[in-house]
């Protein structure tokens, strides 16, 4: 599955942002989507994940409550919308491929797309 993600760029603190991971294939519901986050000098951490019915979904603490993930299969498309943006939540956004929810190993990467939270 080759996964393109979309939706970056530069917000406010306080804003809001969409973005979007599309699969190649028909077989993207096979598959958990998550996103994971790196920011400059630090290590990729996970943000969020979706099961591959979209019924479950799991956060990292720093962004319950703010972001939400969700999928469009007959889309072949995974969802993230972040809402009361923050300067820490800088970063280069990846979305991943997984046979279960939030669990390694990550098949598929994204190429990663940057959000910048200016304050």
């Amino acid at each position: 599955v080759q996964l393109q993600a979309s939706g970056g760029g530069l917000v406010q603190a306080g804003g809001s942002l969409g973005l979007s991971c599309a699969g190649s294939e028909r077989t993207f519901n096979a598959y958990a989507m998550n996103w994971f986050r790196q920011a400059p000098g630090k290590e990729r951490e996970f943000v969020a994940a979706v099961s591959r019915g979209g019924g479950t979904t799991r956060y990292a603490d720093s962004v319950k409550g703010r972001f939400t993930i969700s999928r469009d299969n007959g889309k072949n498309t995974a969802y993230l919308q972040m809402i009361s943006l923050k300067s820490e939540d800088t970063a280069v956004y990846y979305c991943a491929a997984s046979p279960t929810l939030a669990t390694r190993p990550f098949r598929y990467w994204g190429q990663g797309t940057q959000v910048t939270v200016s304050s």
